[in-house]
């Protein structure tokens, strides 16, 4: 009972964040690059439910659109790590030997350094841009991935279907794709699902930093960024953007935890 109402929680908390991404535009009430200097820094009004910026901007809008950028960056690194990951930790796993030593040199060499320092010097050097967080996200979270799939690949590879299918004649990729893949499947979901609320953490920290995307695009990470130095003042600059990321990664972690608990129980 307690492992479905944990599930279901995380699934209408990734429900709701991803309702407001999608309706954006219905739900908004403003647009959230508009300015009006004459209301800025409202707390709240009947014009302005969660109050504006220093700009006058709406912040229920920003934070509407801001949950866009933050879902588009989480799951195009998602995407892009655990294909660039299956790859690598597969082509370890089942061939091995110099393969396997080579390849996960290469990982050990990208996991030693800090995840969000490595990321934060990326996109220094390129500048800011969705692109460039994308591809420095990616540049951290892939080894995880390459990791699990080669951990899981040689523990199965020894099994007496995939020794089977070897014996008959099956390439290496229909071998890994059409009777490894299926196994490696669930440990991925898990991991994606933790990575998820990873990615958008590093997001908010790099638009946090000036790195991420550039304004006026609304980000959570730059509207935190902006509404430091208004802590006292208004300090609704950086409850509410903050409340989505904590709403968001708190869903995503849950939502992961019921489905290792799921797979662990199906496993015994």
């Amino acid at each position: 009972m307690g492992n479905k109402f944990w599930f279901y929680t995380g699934c209408f908390a990734l429900g709701l964040v991803i309702a407001c991404a999608v309706f954006a535009p219905l739900l908004a009430p403003y647009d959230p690059t508009q300015q009006n200097l004459e209301n800025d820094l409202l707390l709240h009004s009947p014009a302005h439910f969660l109050g504006t910026d220093k700009l006058g901007r709406d912040i229920l809008s920003r934070t509407l659109y801001g949950s866009r950028i933050s879902l588009l960056v989480g799951i195009s690194t998602v995407l892009a790590s655990v294909t660039i990951g299956f790859l690598v930790g597969s082509l370890a796993g089942y061939y091995g030997g110099w393969v396997d030593h080579i390849l996960m040199r290469l990982v050990d060499i990208l996991m030693a350094f800090p995840g969000i320092l490595l990321a934060i010097a990326f996109t220094a050097v390129l500048g800011p841009g969705l692109d460039h967080v994308v591809l420095a996200l990616c540049l951290i979270s892939w080894t995880g991935y390459s990791r699990l799939v080669r951990g899981e690949i040689l523990g199965l590879k020894e099994k007496d279907y995939i020794q089977a299918a070897r014996a008959i004649g099956c390439t290496p990729a229909r071998v890994i794709f059409g009777h490894l893949f299926p196994n490696l499947l669930p440990p991925l979901v898990i991991q994606a699902t933790f990575g998820l609320a990873a990615a958008i953490i590093a997001e908010g920290s790099l638009s946090f930093l000036g790195l991420g995307v550039e304004p006026p695009t609304p980000s959570w990470g730059s509207m935190l960024s902006e509404g430091r130095q208004f802590l006292l003042v208004a300090p609704h600059l950086t409850a509410y953007p903050g409340l989505a990321i904590m709403i968001t990664v708190l869903g995503l972690n849950l939502l992961g935890d019921a489905l290792q608990d799921r797979l662990d129980a199906r496993g015994n």
